[in-house]
């Protein structure tokens, strides 16, 4: 069974090789890494380059400009489903999610459609965030899981793990959010589907390199998105 884990960079020079090395040094069977690179001016995407030159299992996307964390996973999924990957990951490239996490993903979705690494399954379990972030987040789950009515403990986790059915039945296309909400929409029209989904609890430490790309813009899209989805103005 082919499996992927799908990276979005952008100017994440000082992250990248370490975590594919560790990713790597998980000794998965048949893992694959798709990093998909904007044009970072700090030059990630030719550090990856530079890597997947020896090493097969690495794929590198390379985009011209900064296109948004949503149509990154969009053309990593196009590529997965090409190329025959069964188990598809969505993970950050700094190290806020935790290589080591991999297999327990991989266990739980032995029984599920779809698994969700929450913050919040088992408390509070977020490292190094100032209090107002923290408790946005908070607050945008319990928007979401009143709106939505999805029974999910995370809806905004940004570690996750699809079955390749699940990406098939979506018209990848069609999906309209770029930012976070991104993981809103991809959780909700699964849930919609009738896919089973399951959360296992992980600990998010805040990044220790680089810089956070969460904007204004980004929480905006991610408070209209949600009534978006509910209301069916999104199919």
């Amino acid at each position: 069974m082919k499996i992927a884990v799908a990276i979005p960079t952008f100017n994440e020079k000082d992250n990248i090789a370490r975590l594919i090395k560790e990713i790597l040094d998980l000794k998965i069977d048949q893992l694959e890494i798709i990093v998909i690179d904007d044009n970072s001016p700090d030059k990630t995407g030719d550090i990856v380059f530079e890597i997947a030159q020896n090493d097969s299992k690495i794929h590198l996307i390379r985009r011209p400009r900064k296109l948004g964390l949503g149509t990154a996973y969009i053309q990593a999924f196009k590529y997965a489903l090409e190329n025959g990957i069964e188990i598809i990951f969505e993970m950050d490239a700094d190290f806020s999610h935790d290589p080591k996490d991999i297999p327990f993903f991989l266990e739980k979705i032995k029984k599920y459609d779809l698994v969700i690494g929450s913050r919040y399954l088992k408390g509070i379990n977020i490292v190094n965030w100032p209090l107002h972030r923290l408790l946005l987040s908070m607050f945008a789950n319990k928007y979401v899981k009143f709106i939505t009515e999805m029974k999910l403990t995370d809806s905004t986790s940004g570690f996750k793990c699809f079955r390749r059915k699940v990406i098939e039945s979506f018209n990848l296309d069609s999906i309209k959010s770029n930012g976070y909400s991104f993981q809103i929409e991809m959780n909700y029209k699964a849930y919609k589907k009738g896919f089973s989904i399951g959360e296992i609890p992980i600990i998010f430490i805040d990044r220790n390199s680089g810089k956070s790309k969460l904007s204004k813009n980004i929480i905006i899209e991610a408070i209209l998105i949600v009534w978006k989805l509910r209301l069916g103005i999104l199919k």
